[in-house]
């Protein structure tokens, strides 16, 4: 699973269209969000640091939701956008979240599992274990 990292609103417009899972490192506005959608229409995760979300106004948290495509809190740790403009999550990282999803564990437990190996952000982890399972 890839994220795209933005790092700065003028990246908006250069997106790959069919991108579904995005990173903001830097704090949006309304605007910026409506363009992300309408840059990237396949979008269905949208991942911000903390701090960033506590600002967010309802309004877009609500418009989101509506278009089905989910906020999560959470960082890229150690990732260095000068290298890679995508945040990887390993396939074995992957495969253990769905083996712990599909027997049967709770979404907070395989969280909590998986943090203790990586860096990844709880919702994020809750985020695969939630589509895997549905895919």
């Amino acid at each position: 699973m890839r994220l795209r990292v933005i790092s700065a609103r003028t990246e908006i417009p250069n997106l790959n269209p069919n991108e579904k899972a995005v990173h903001l490192a830097f704090r949006a506005s309304n605007v910026d969000f409506l363009n992300l959608m309408q840059r990237c229409p396949r979008l269905r995760m949208i991942q911000v640091p903390p701090s960033y979300r506590k600002t967010m106004s309802n309004a877009i948290q609500v418009f989101l939701e509506m278009q089905g495509i989910d906020m999560l809190e959470g960082d890229v740790w150690g990732h260095r956008k000068d290298l890679d403009e995508y945040y990887t999550v390993d396939d074995t990282t992957l495969e253990e979240i769905r083996a712990l999803a599909a027997s049967g564990v709770s979404a907070d437990d395989v969280a909590d599992q998986i943090q203790r190996k990586t860096r990844m952000g709880s919702d994020l982890i809750k985020y695969i274990a939630k589509t895997k399972m549905a895919a």
